[in-house]
């Protein structure tokens, strides 16, 4: 941050004591993660996107889900959420209502979207 304000390298505070820093914002396309990825080199980090809703995809047998349980987070360099496993690549983590349990065909779908695959577990979180 430039200025005198709490957190200014220009002020003389040490960056690391600021840790960990939030950044929140709006309405950006998926392709601004390349540059935060390059910028971090081997440092951990997590990006949540928020998105309008899972459509449906009848080819899948899967039914639209509210915006509410539509959110996916990608985490570079490590494979949980809290950056505590270190790792040399990165993970997506989906989050999607399980009413029917039918929503492990939808991590398949997008997996199968991009050419990945599920590596992880299925987890059951509070939202």
């Amino acid at each position: 941050m430039a200025g005198k304000k709490h957190g200014s390298s220009e002020a003389g505070d040490n960056p690391a004591d600021c840790l960990p820093v939030r950044v929140f914002d709006w309405g950006h396309p998926l392709d601004r993660a390349e540059p935060f990825i390059a910028a971090l080199g081997p440092d951990p980090a997590a990006v949540r996107w928020d998105l309008d809703a899972w459509p449906a995809v009848p080819e899948a047998g899967l039914e639209e889900i509210s915006q509410k349980y539509a959110y996916l987070t990608l985490t570079v360099n490590s494979r949980d959420l809290y950056q505590d496993e270190p790792s040399q690549d990165h993970a997506v983590h989906v989050y999607a209502r399980d009413r029917n349990a039918d929503q492990i065909a939808r991590v398949h779908w997008l997996a199968d979207q991009v050419g990945g695959r599920l590596t992880g577990r299925v987890e059951l979180a509070p939202l």
